[in-house]
């Protein structure tokens, strides 16, 4: 006998306004869905200014939920009160993906991505939106929500917080699209240098860019040729990023780029000798996956989930030795045979994340989830 299709509801707000690595995984979740025969798919953005731009952000298949409501009132409302409910965006549907933290009140079975505890283990390093995540997460998992994370890391640190057993926690890596063919002349033009680091991400705290100022710092005292390439806009990591600027040696070799559109950035991705993700904590860590299916070496932290992310496809330091990273990035600049093994082990690394698998894998957690 034949079964209807699962209706699922996914936040698509993150695909609205500049995209930050949020918005991109989930473009690449939405267009995965928007494939299947077996899912109806209907994409809601809370938001007041840009529902009307929406529809141009999805597939064809996919139908946009919208509604004339401000998402700061919903982010005031929803911590207390049971209302509004996404229906007035979606309709009736079978499960909600609340994709980004925020897990809006439902008669239906929802489903929460929470990428990373950041908000709970160093609420020191984020912004005051992000504040406000605690109670909205509690009062979701209070409500019955499911809890998807990218990282098995990242679902320990929920599952021993959250005192959640193993059926309310799904754990699921996002995918990579096809490799992007940046050109490399105009990541050099764009970087201002023929050989550089690259650091990409938004200039905030959990980055740790100022330690990785110091550490190139030292590298440069020996390397007159290479130059430190950050692109990003900036965030409320830009005070101490700018001290750090301010008090190295080689400031003139440290170029600073700020936003830049996809085609720009995988142009500098692919014009980059290294690239060099100090972070201080990661639920995933999709900048250096992306980089390693580019053939680009990476230099990660052993923060958060980088090592499971990354394995040893990638020299990984700890973020706060400055000495070990500037070692790390001097090895990686100067050893070719060490080059050639990252750039192999990167891009074998980087094609186990594909989206097929990831959309399969999240379409059996919303049955689970829907109780089919």
């Amino acid at each position: 006998m034949a079964t209807s299709r699962l209706s699922v509801a996914v936040d698509a707000t993150s695909l609205l306004g500049v995209r930050t690595g949020i918005g991109h995984v989930t473009a690449g979740l939405v267009e995965g869905l928007a494939e299947r025969a077996d899912v109806e798919l209907i994409a809601y953005a809370i938001t007041w200014k840009g529902r009307a731009s929406l529809r141009q952000s999805l597939p064809p298949s996919a139908r946009a939920g919208t509604r004339p409501f401000p998402a700061r009132l919903t982010r005031g409302l929803w911590p207390r009160l049971a209302w509004p409910r996404v229906e007035g965006w979606t309709g009736p549907v079978d499960v909600v993906h609340a994709t980004n933290f925020v897990a809006p009140p439902t008669r239906s079975p929802v489903l929460l991505t929470i990428p990373d505890l950041s908000y709970l283990l160093y609420p020191e390093l984020c912004t005051g939106d992000v504040l406000r995540f605690p109670r909205l997460v509690q009062r979701a998992i209070d409500r019955g929500a499911t809890v998807h994370t990218y990282s098995a890391f990242v679902a320990a640190q929920v599952r021993d917080h959250y005192q959640l057993s193993d059926d309310r926690i799904v754990q699921i890596a996002p995918g990579l699209g096809p490799p992007r063919r940046g050109d490399p002349a105009e990541g050099h033009r764009l970087g201002d240098a023929q050989r550089y680091v690259l650091a990409l991400g938004t200039v905030e705290p959990r980055k740790n860019l100022p330690e990785l100022v110091g550490a190139f710092d030292r590298v440069a005292a020996h390397d007159p040729g290479i130059v430190l390439v950050v692109a990003g806009p900036d965030g409320p990591g830009a005070p101490a990023f700018s001290a750090a600027l301010d008090a190295a040696r080689h400031r003139e070799r440290i170029h600073r780029v700020g936003w830049l559109d996809d085609p720009a950035r995988d142009d500098l991705v692919a014009g980059a000798t290294a690239l060099a993700y100090p972070s201080l904590y990661e639920g995933f860590g999709l900048p250096p996956l992306e980089a390693m299916q580019t053939g680009v070496p990476v230099v990660a932290s052993t923060a958060g989930s980088l090592p499971e992310v990354l394995s040893d496809a990638a020299v990984l330091v700890d973020p706060g030795d400055q000495e070990g990273l500037s070692g790390a990035l001097t090895r990686v600049l100067e050893d070719g045979s060490l080059r050639a093994r990252l750039i192999s082990d990167g891009r074998a690394r980087a094609s186990a994340f594909t989206w097929e698998r990831a959309v399969s894998s999240f379409v059996v957690a919303y049955h689970r989830v829907a109780g089919r």
